[in-house]
């Protein structure tokens, strides 16, 4: 951390040893400054009042008591986004990152295949990846990032166990307030089901607690009312359990069951097209040269497709997943 008037600075160790003296020898903190442990890290705050923080990787999600929430706030939050990318969300929604803090992302590592896939995560939580021995100030200059805000929408695709899952949750982890709209049918109790149970508590598992989870089909009227972000998981199971729900399983379906799916999913596309929330979308891609070996198999890769098409004419990004590595289509 450095004065705007004072070559001075506090180093990370200084920093963690001043909050915790057992883990050695503290180091005094220079002139003027003053370090503070905190439920949120170890917070640095500057003779020129900038005030950062050295985030914890288990900060809570809850505003702090007390006072005036900006007398939280940190100019500077230093997160390590490996061990808890979660974290910059909690603090974006504990009030302590606020709309003009810089968040310097650290901590990359082998966990990540590449430094190119570090940036392209941080610009996902609106965060900055110094390099290397640079030194900046507190408060920065010229930074944060820009943060993607609705509206805004992504469709990301992929076959069976690529990571779009994983993909979508990773893009919207910077986010303080996030609905995870899940569209899937709710288990019975038979083999299968108990499968996909357990398939779905590894996912509740992996979302952020302050997450709130919307089960139902009726995707369309929580698009049309949501804030914030959405986490749609998603449009295949959507499209099959809508299928379904017009009858178009059964061995003769009801004469109008086509024009009932469609008007369903012209629903779908007007509140996606209307949705003012920041939205990531799973998708299945099912028409990679695989031919179904049932009829319905095939009207449902073909239904779907043209339904991505359509989602994808709305979107301002679309990304490919495939085994956990990621291409955005232009």
């Amino acid at each position: 951390m450095e004065n705007r008037r004072q070559p001075v600075r506090i180093t990370v160790d200084d920093a963690f040893t001043l909050r915790d003296p057992g883990a050695g020898t503290a180091t005094p903190p220079p002139h003027g400054y003053t370090v503070a442990a905190t439920a949120y890290g170890t917070r640095v705050e500057g003779p020129d009042g900038g005030r950062l923080l050295y985030a914890s990787t288990d900060a809570p999600a809850d505003p702090p008591g007390g006072g005036d929430p900006a007398d939280h706030q940190v100019d500077t939050a230093i997160v390590d986004v490996v061990e808890s990318p979660r974290t910059v969300g909690a603090l974006r929604r504990a009030g302590i990152v606020g709309p003009t803090t810089t968040v310097l992302a650290v901590g990359g590592d082998h966990r990540v295949h590449s430094p190119a896939e570090f940036e392209r995560r941080t610009r996902l939580w609106a965060a900055a990846a110094p390099s290397d021995g640079q030194e900046l100030l507190c408060p920065t200059a010229a930074w944060p990032p820009t943060r993607v805000r609705g509206p805004h929408r992504v469709l990301i695709t992929g076959g069976a166990r690529s990571g779009k899952s994983t993909e979508a949750e990773l893009r919207l982890l910077g986010e303080p307030e996030v609905t995870y709209l899940a569209s899937g049918p709710a288990p019975e109790g038979d083999e299968a089901d108990t499968a996909w149970a357990r398939r779905v508590e590894h996912h509740r598992r992996r979302r952020p607690p302050w997450w709130t989870t919307e089960e139902t089909l009726d995707a369309a009227a929580v698009l049309e009312r949501a804030t914030g972000a959405v986490l749609f998981d998603c449009v295949g199971t959507w499209l099959a359990g809508m299928m379904e729900h017009c009858g178009m399983w059964r061995d003769i379906p009801p004469p109008d069951a086509d024009a009932a799916l469609e008007a369903r999913i012209d629903e779908l596309i007007g509140a996606w097209r209307r949705c003012p929330a920041r939205i990531a979308a799973v998708t299945n891609e099912v028409g990679s040269g695989v031919v179904p070996a049932t009829v319905s198999g095939g009207l449902f890769r073909d239904r779907l497709g043209l339904l991505n098409q359509r989602l994808a004419a709305e979107s301002e990004q679309v990304v490919l997943v495939t085994a956990g590595r990621v291409q955005e289509l232009p």
